[in-house]
């Protein structure tokens, strides 16, 4: 992996830091792959702070720590006044950097070394070309949305989508001319039609947003279609909102497997990836193309992540694929509890489907694990939901998903409250269903087996 020639650069074989572009005019490339200056001794290695030249070489800036530095800083001072120049037209997009240059650091509103190193690692665990991070994972999708969106246009997406978005969609937008156009069932191509020659009669469709691996109620694939209807004059966004970095992992041995990006993928940083209910974020990635307008537009109003969270989640991706293969091992076995038991109605989870189903056959092409949140109706309605969630001692009661513990929700009454009647039940989210998201801890089947026996 290698960062950005402007900011801070790290190796993974000596943990070797260095702030790069800022002191010195140039830089050349260690034995692995990333930036030392290229004044002072020839280099072999990557340098300590023992060995350096102060006269001549940049002093770690921490202090030969395995980890970067968190970057509290406002500003960034330019070595001259044409480097200010042209680093805000870079910024800005009046002109593109060069190709093996630097875009350079203005102002943290636009980015900050923490940024860059989260979101270069995030490119090369997505096989992305570029990658942008976010305060938080409806900043990353309405920013992506805003970016390409003008009133007049339309929205092709699945559902269900996150609740968020679904308010995102049918509230937020609506009063600013943006209309919208859903699709239940991922496999089945009549209905996509249909729902995009809908959306094609309320404006022009500037977007197509799709849910990859969905919860709660987990249909699985819903964009195989949609590229085949609706075409624009010009560029449309394909946005892929995910709540975990796909879990390919279990095949490929990476929390994703790389592969050329035609689309916008949507991350919340928050789930999976931070893995510790510590902090919120989220990202987009995708082609340098595709994300140039939604770069602008960050740049713009602000939605960028600040350092000391960019750093946690550096520290979180060091784990991701452990914490993901752990949890959804317990989520298999949860599962296979559940739908076994007398007082479970239904269990949304894709391996329990029958092998010929095809939504089993899309998930286990798509992915090499179920992943660990899923969801299940109890037998009766919402009073009996409540009655188990309130039995529950090691699940704790809270909305989010993805962390080191197991977390349980009420959709209906939480995270989808914000839709109609109508809209939960045309999605599946019905009084007696629950949402759990599976943990790493191992008595969780013990506690589930209390809550549903009382």
């Amino acid at each position: 992996m290698r960062l950005r020639g402007y900011g801070i650069t790290s190796c993974p074989s000596c943990s070797f830091h260095i702030l790069t572009g800022s002191v010195v005019p140039s830089t050349t490339e260690n034995r692995h792959g990333y930036f030392t200056l290229s004044q002072g001794p020839d280099r072999q290695s990557c340098a300590t702070s023992a060995d350096l030249d102060a006269r001549l070489w940049v002093r770690p800036l921490s202090e030969g720590s395995v980890k970067p530095p968190v970057f509290l800083t406002s500003t960034f001072v330019f070595r001259t006044a044409e480097e200010g120049r042209d680093f805000f037209d870079y910024t800005v997009g009046r002109r593109d950097p060069p190709a093996e240059g630097r875009s350079g650091l203005i102002y943290s509103r636009f980015n900050h070394p923490n940024l860059e190193i989260v979101e270069d690692r995030l490119a090369v665990y997505e096989g992305a070309e570029e990658g942008l991070v976010f305060s938080s994972g409806m900043a990353a999708i309405a920013t992506a949305i805003l970016a390409y969106l003008r009133p007049g246009d339309a929205i092709l997406h699945s559902r269900p989508l996150y609740g968020g978005t679904e308010v995102l969609i049918e509230k937020t937008l609506t009063p600013f001319g943006i209309q919208a156009e859903g699709f239940l069932d991922g496999l089945d191509e009549s209905s996509i039609r249909v729902a995009a020659e809908c959306a094609m009669t309320k404006g022009r469709v500037a977007i197509d947003l799709y849910r990859n691996a969905v919860q709660p109620d987990e249909h699985a694939g819903r964009y195989r279609a949609c590229e085949a209807y609706c075409r624009s004059d010009r560029q449309q966004a394909r946005v892929s909102p995910d709540y975990r970095m796909r879990q390919h992992a279990a095949r490929a041995g990476l929390p994703v497997a790389p592969r050329a990006r035609r689309r916008s993928v949507d991350l919340s940083l928050t789930k999976y990836v931070g893995g510790h209910s510590d902090l919120i974020g989220g990202a987009v990635m995708g082609s340098r193309a595709n994300l140039k307008l939604i770069r602008a537009l960050r740049s713009a109003i602000g939605t960028q992540l600040d350092p000391h969270s960019c750093w946690m989640l550096s520290r979180s991706l060091e784990t991701v694929w452990l914490r993901m293969e752990r949890a959804a091992i317990n989520a298999a076995k949860v599962a296979q509890f559940l739908s076994e038991h007398p007082n479970v109605a239904r269990v949304h989870y894709p391996p329990l489907l029958p092998a010929d189903v095809p939504a089993r056959q899309l998930m286990e092409r798509q992915s090499g694990s179920a992943g660990s949140t899923f969801s299940f109706e109890v037998r009766g309605g919402e009073a009996e939901a409540f009655a188990f969630l309130n039995r529950l001692e090691v699940f704790k009661l809270a909305v989010s998903l993805g962390g080191t513990e197991s977390l349980i929700c009420h959709p209906a009454t939480t995270v989808h409250s914000g839709l109609t009647e109508e809209a939960r039940c045309a999605i599946g989210i019905t009084p007696a269903l629950i949402r759990v998201s599976v943990g790493i801890a191992d008595d969780l089947i013990a506690d589930i087996g209390r809550a549903l026996a009382a």
